[in-house]
């Protein structure tokens, strides 16, 4: 049993966020995993003590403090693994880094929307939101076209976490796009992020 409780579900991305975080940071073990379903309509009661947005991941530590976000999470990691490992402790550097992040998980807050919106029966689509929500995610996927390459030795980034999140999520609920077809290069780094440990011990599965 770890000394850290991990509100946790096998297929959010942004659960997956903080996992492979752990994994690259050799603290998975510290994480005890606590199964909780969240839905967008219906509020989870046994979540909301620790997190009123019934929202996961949501880290609770040993002398009880409560840890909500994604990013904060995979932050406080960092810093017991020593800091300054998969986010730059300072610098230029640093807020270069948290700004690759911010828009990798941005993409993933815009895709999960997307998909909310065409999980609605036909007549109850907005098809301005769709066609902002294609658009968007088309930008993003050329910025990070253009920013691709080869993964760096040693533990991942930050932003490269969530990216890699994001291209799984990609995969795992909207085949239709076929985005690789397009993006060769982020193509090619996904596949390099989808060898790596911390990616096959996280990956989603339809069984999970």
């Amino acid at each position: 049993m770890g000394d850290m409780t991990l509100h946790w579900s096998p297929r959010s991305p942004f659960v997956r966020k903080v996992m492979v975080a752990a994994h690259e940071l050799g603290l998975v073990d510290r994480l005890t995993l606590r199964r909780t379903v969240v839905q967008m309509t219906k509020p989870n009661p046994d979540l909301l003590p620790d997190n009123p947005l019934s929202k996961i991941p949501t880290l609770i530590l040993a002398d009880g403090t409560v840890l909500i976000d994604s990013g904060l999470i995979c932050e406080y990691l960092d810093s017991l693994a020593g800091g300054g490992i998969i986010i730059p402790a300072a610098g230029p550097e640093r807020w270069k880094e948290l700004s690759r992040h911010e828009l990798a998980t941005g993409f993933l807050d815009l895709l999960i929307l997307w998909r909310n919106e065409r999980n609605k029966p036909a007549e109850r689509q907005t098809a301005e939101w769709l066609s902002s929500f294609a658009a968007k995610a088309s930008a993003s996927l050329a910025r990070f076209e253009s920013e691709a390459g080869l993964i760096s030795p040693g533990p991942l980034q930050l932003s490269g976490i969530a990216l890699g999140c994001c291209l799984s999520y990609l995969d795992f609920r909207f085949e239709d796009l076929d985005w690789r077809a397009s993006h060769p290069r982020l193509a090619q780094w996904h596949g390099e992020f989808r060898q790596r440990p911390s990616a096959i011990a996280t990956e989603v599965r339809d069984d999970g």
